[in-house]
């Protein structure tokens, strides 16, 4: 992970709606009209959240067929694992360098 994935995760979840956006979608998928229904938010508001969310690649979205034939786009959480510590910050930071490196090389 480099300093601008760290900093894309750290943005994501650094917001209470995005924090109940992952509250809600740890109990599995959702379909976006449901989802907006359970946090009281318009759906448009809640795809900028999911787009932020997914960028970050903390969520996955796809389309499904309901049973009446209708396009449902369900969001659901990606596995993540990150700690927030001193060694993950120098270890994004090499990324970055690392990134430099290679491209004064080319």
């Amino acid at each position: 992970m480099d300093s601008e994935e760290l900093l894309a995760f750290l943005s994501a979840v650094g917001h209470a709606q995005r924090i109940r956006i992952i509250t809600e979608l740890s109990e599995g998928q959702l379909y976006v009209s449901e989802l907006a229904r359970r946090l009281g938010v318009s759906r448009p508001l809640l795809y900028m959240h999911l787009e932020r969310l997914e960028k970050a690649g903390l969520v996955v979205g796809h389309l499904a067929l309901s049973d009446d034939g209708k396009a449902l786009k369900y969001f659901e959480l990606a596995p993540f694992d990150v700690r927030l510590n001193l060694q993950t910050i120098l270890a994004a930071a090499r990324q970055d360098e690392k990134h430099e490196q290679s491209a004064e090389g080319s």
